[in-house]
């Protein structure tokens, strides 16, 4: 299949990742699933129980010691306008190349996820880029390398950035990698 040449289209966007209507939104989870603050939060908080629900059963059912870092699993998107949310987990940020492969990881599993189920959209947060670290402008340009070079049938790959200073930083890496 000639992936390379169907390269999705990218777009960045500033605004709040639980309000997009798109197949799938992927969150910025830690490795319980359980929840947490930021993004992680606000998609728990803004979908529902029902993702809880299917955490707790992936956890039992899958991943009885967590989600690994760089991995991808996706559950229902409860009462949010997305029909699935894609749950990976990304690094703690480290100078290390091993920290930029799993950031990578995670975009590029997040990609194969939607497609094995039929999505056609999908949208990313500044994966990493809270507590964990990861400087805006390195994440920004691993992102963009990961989703312009995976390999994927998705269509459209939109990065939903909160603030100002992410959306700039992801906007700058989605210029420079068209």
């Amino acid at each position: 299949m000639g992936y390379l040449s169907d390269m999705p289209e990218i777009v960045t966007v500033q605004g709040d990742i639980t309000s997009q209507e798109v197949d799938a939104i992927v969150n910025a989870a830690n490795n319980s699933l359980m929840g947490g603050g930021g993004v992680d939060g606000a998609i728990h908080r803004n979908g529902g129980p029902a993702i809880l629900e299917e955490c707790r059963r992936v956890r039992h059912e899958q991943y009885p010691h967590g989600l690994p870092t760089g991995r991808a699993v996706a559950t229902t998107a409860g009462r949010l306008k997305a029909r699935w949310v894609i749950h990976t987990v990304g690094p703690v940020y480290s100078e290390e190349k091993e920290a930029s492969q799993l950031l990578a990881s995670c975009h590029m599993e997040a990609l194969k996820v939607a497609e094995e189920l039929g999505a056609a959209e999908i949208a990313f947060p500044a994966i990493s880029t809270g507590v964990y670290g990861y400087p805006l402008e390195e994440a920004a340009e691993v992102a963009m390398s990961s989703v312009a070079t995976a390999p994927s049938k998705i269509s459209k790959v939109r990065f939903v950035l909160f603030d100002g200073d992410a959306y700039d930083c992801y906007s700058r890496a989605a210029r420079a990698s068209a």
